[in-house]
């Protein structure tokens, strides 16, 4: 089977693998682009699936990033429902589920991640939903239509998002998940506790340092036994985070940890094939260390921004990346490094709903999660990057 040649080859469809397309195209401007999709839909947002797409903010068909079209009008072949199954770094070259051959100049992984799932007995069962993708999306909106009852499994992101969509939308939700209170990665703990009290006024019933250990579909119902008892809901909808993945640049022999390996230009181990999003392990300049993002925006600027060091530019990635969140009317954007095991100032202008939170190590800011203040980001990654004191007047500088 002849082998098809290609410049650039991009495996992966999402965020990262779709701003490439960009990055490359503005420093080359004919060279030809193929991009794998493995999912069947165009490429896509993926922060709407949890939030405004149950709110009536956004329908299913405006939360896609671009149109075929934009492919074709960039000379990049766009091959949905396609996945790349191996690599072949001696000879640059990747191949499809199909045994398709194509050979690459330059190769980016922008493969994402993989939903982590429970290994207990149950766990595989249809009707439990390890929320990621659209086609989750559609399943669960539909389901939700004629469902009563929620167990949403996950206490950070995913499961505090869903479980807010599901109770807007009618639904009546417990939330479960194992550490002591809400968003424990990212929340102080008197903080978490607030949103916690906020869910359940809204008549979320919250179940803390608990865990699920079986499931079993029973007339008609899924019934999820813990460590202490047994929940009986209509859907089951796991949100535990995910692995990144990691088995292409396994099989290619690029070096690996928690997540592929790059240098500050985004290449691998073999200085043709590049990673980006959130499979990417690369140096945080700003911070000084090393390490993985699991979000929307770091993934849409380090896709462009291997797109171009692709194409010859060869720039250092010095961004800082922020996320955002929002939890019935308590909505927050961060950036830097958020720990709660860190240093935390808590500056709060009513508290638990409209301030800052500050995360410092040694001294030095790192970070912060501005609740309900907005368009200050350039801000706080200034302060960040000048490394200031907590003990500055930093809310009067960011308000």
């Amino acid at each position: 089977m002849a082998i098809q040649n290609y410049q650039y080859v991009i495996v992966g469809a999402g965020a990262a693998g779709t701003s490439a397309v960009e990055g490359i195209r503005e420093r080359d401007k004919n060279l030809p682009i193929i991009v794998f999709g493995a999912e069947k839909h165009l490429p896509y947002e993926r922060p709407p699936l949890s939030k405004k797409l149950w709110f009536g903010k956004k329908k299913v068909e405006n939360i896609f990033l671009k149109s075929k079209s934009f492919f074709d009008e960039a000379g990049a072949k766009l091959l949905l429902d396609t996945r790349i199954v191996g690599i072949d770094s001696a000879n640059k070259t990747v191949f499809d589920q199909n045994g398709e051959a194509y050979r690459f100049g330059k190769l980016l992984l922008a493969t994402g991640g993989t939903p982590k799932v429970f290994s207990f007995p149950g766990g595989n069962l249809e009707e439990i939903c390890y929320f990621r993708f659209l086609d989750d999306f559609l399943k669960v909106r539909k389901s939700a239509v004629d469902c009563k009852s929620a167990l949403v499994i996950g206490g950070g992101f995913i499961g505090s998002e869903m479980a807010a969509a599901l109770c807007l939308n009618k639904l009546d939700v417990t939330l479960l998940f194992s550490s002591p209170y809400l968003c424990r990665r990212v929340f102080p703990q008197n903080l978490g506790k607030a949103i916690e009290r906020l869910f359940k006024s809204r008549g979320i019933r919250v179940l803390n340092e608990e865990q699920p250990v079986s499931f079993d579909r029973v007339n008609g119902k899924i019934i999820t036994r813990t460590k202490t008892g047994k929940i009986e809901s209509d859907m089951v909808i796991a949100g535990i985070g995910i692995n990144p993945d990691l088995e292409l640049a396994r099989r290619a022999e690029l070096a690996t940890s928690n997540g592929i390996i790059v240098n500050e230009h985004l290449q691998t181990s073999h200085p043709d094939i590049f990673a980006a999003g959130d499979n990417a392990l690369f140096p945080y300049k700003a911070l000084g260390q090393i390490t993985r993002i699991e979000h929307w925006d770091n993934a849409l600027t380090q896709g462009k921004h291997a797109g171009r060091n692709m194409a010859g530019a060869m720039e250092e990635f010095s961004y800082m990346p922020y996320f955002v969140s929002d939890l019935f009317e308590f909505g927050y954007e961060a950036v830097g490094e958020i720990d709660p095991q860190m240093e935390v100032t808590e500056d709060w202008v009513k508290e638990f709903e409209t301030g800052v939170i500050f995360f410092s190590r040694d001294r030095k800011l790192r970070g912060a999660m501005m609740c309900n203040i907005w368009g200050k980001l350039e801000i706080v990654r200034d302060l960040i990057r000048r490394g200031v004191g907590p003990g500055s007047n930093l809310i009067g500088t960011i308000r």
